[in-house]
């Protein structure tokens, strides 16, 4: 809507610009007739008819640009019509004029006269006209052009960004399956909690599909249902300590971007070890925004997942470059005994 409003009202400014300039035109040109000597109501005549045409010839060039724009390579098309429609004009003026007052001898040699200097005028104007309406209009070709490329490189965007967080879940999901399968058998009310947490958990995952942002707590509410799930899979060998200072929950964070990170945590904290291990989460802000420290306990001799990051967060890294346009925002760092995955979010205020 706003833009059909914008485009009215260049469309309204042009058609007032245009209706000023001929104006202005027509004035000038009986002004000089007058100097010249010529009868008030001939050179009212004359005028009119000179600035009529040649705002109809104007126009025509221009909606002529508006539908065919010549390359780069045949630019002299405009000077080839320039001369063509300077000559018709000034033919057709010459006719109209000599009709009008075919009696005036007088005024028929002055015409007949000035018939070079008019022709001359005429391709000057329409020259003008012609190069700015094809710079107007291949300006506005290219500003088309370029909106469609960035609407579609914002489509392939989002597009990406989706693929992404429907990929964080499926790995997630089986595990969580199989747990309650090897639970129902042994240990029922366990399973049926762990049902519950999964279809809770589900169920915000489904709620937050449409929002790409959501303050702290929501995404630090939305981390408890994920860890209860895993502690009902790990029993006593996992533990979470969650540290968060108070105006942190001021900030808003990407949505689902902190349970790839401790899914990762669990991976390199317990899949290798007997023990019981504990995840710690400390959450604080800075100036440009809110730094978030998982650390999990880690063997490098020992770690199963000693080839890389894995995939939860490469795709968080790839998320947030997409989001922020930055590739530093995710660091890993190891020692022999922890691992901790930083996360920094550029402020947003929920």
């Amino acid at each position: 809507m706003k833009e059909n409003v914008d485009q009215n009202k260049n469309k309204l400014l042009l058609s007032i610009s245009y209706t000023l300039g001929w104006s202005l035109f027509s004035l000038i040109q009986l002004k000089l007739l007058q100097d010249l000597g010529i009868n008030t109501s001939i050179a009212w005549v004359d005028s009119l008819v000179s600035s009529i045409l040649l705002a109809l010839f104007s126009f025509l060039i221009i909606n002529n640009m508006r539908y065919y724009l010549p390359g780069k390579e045949r630019y002299w098309y405009t000077f080839i019509i320039s001369l063509a429609i300077s000559g018709l004009w000034l033919l057709l003026v010459r006719i109209i004029l000599w009709i009008w007052f075919r009696e005036n001898i007088a005024y028929q040699q002055f015409l007949s006269q000035t018939s070079n200097i008019r022709y001359f005028i005429s391709f000057l104007l329409i020259g003008c006209i012609t190069m700015v309406s094809l710079l107007w209009f291949t300006q506005k070709d290219a500003n088309e052009i370029n909106e469609r490329e960035l609407e579609t490189i914002q489509l392939a965007k989002d597009a990406e960004l989706f693929k992404l967080r429907q990929q964080l879940q499926p790995h997630f999901l089986f595990n969580s399956l199989n747990s309650i399968s090897a639970l129902a058998g042994s240990k029922p009310e366990k399973a049926r909690f762990m049902i519950q947490q999964l279809s809770d958990f589900l169920r915000g995952t489904l709620k937050n599909e449409g929002q790409e942002f959501i303050p702290l707590q929501e995404e630090i509410d939305y981390l408890q249902l994920y860890l209860e799930i895993e502690k009902v899979r790990f029993g006593h060998r996992l533990d979470t300590i969650v540290s968060i200072s108070e105006d942190a929950t001021k900030i808003s964070l990407p949505s689902l971007i902190l349970q790839p990170i401790i899914e990762n945590a669990i991976k390199f904290g317990l899949y290798d070890t007997t023990e019981s291990v504990t995840i710690s989460i400390d959450v604080q802000t800075f100036p440009q925004g809110l730094r978030i420290m998982i650390t999990n306990p880690y063997d490098a001799d020992t770690s199963i997942a000693n080839k890389g990051t894995g995939f939860g967060l490469s795709s968080i890294r790839r998320r947030l470059f997409l989001l922020y346009g930055r590739n530093d925002l995710i660091k890993t760092t190891a020692t022999k005994t922890t691992y901790t995955c930083t996360l920094e979010i550029p402020s947003l205020i929920s």
